[in-house]
């Protein structure tokens, strides 16, 4: 048998969880790793938490490159190769990660001023639903895992 004060914790913690918030979209872990080649792209990762409804992203941008495009890489066959998608689903509740030898974002003619641990930059992620969040990114080197 229950005593009351039992009863009363059970309905205190029952309360505290009805009035908990629903996790809100949202991006967090974002770096750039810059090109080994002068000239050629950078690639940009992150984690998206989603919300408590499904979402689309539809695009990734950052005023340090003039193009950024999203993109997905596979192996088939022992070969490895990447495309670029238009959209990716992120399910509500569900982290999606953007990470090396999968989804990754693509930036095309980075701004050559921009260097290794000198300085953020800020990645607007765009969703389906006219959405955006901007998130800054850390800037790693060519062959930094950008976990530090």
């Amino acid at each position: 048998m229950m005593t009351m004060r039992g009863i009363f914790a059970v309905t205190a913690l029952v309360g505290v969880a009805a009035c908990a918030q629903p996790q809100q979209l949202s991006v967090e872990k974002a770096w750039v790793r810059l090109a080994a080649v002068k000239g050629g792209p950078a690639a940009g990762y992150f984690t998206i938490h989603g919300g408590p409804t499904d979402a689309t992203l539809i695009n990734v941008t950052t005023d340090v490159a003039i193009r950024s495009e999203m993109h997905e890489s596979m192996s088939a066959g022992g070969v490895s190769s990447m495309k670029p998608t238009a959209r990716v689903e992120i399910p509500a509740k569900t982290d999606v990660v953007f990470a090396p030898g999968g989804r990754h974002v693509m930036l095309f003619d980075v701004n050559p001023g921009i260097k290794p641990g000198e300085r953020t930059i800020t990645f607007t992620l765009t969703f389906a639903d006219g959405t955006r969040i901007l998130q800054n990114a850390a800037v790693v080197g060519a062959g930094d895992t950008g976990t530090k």
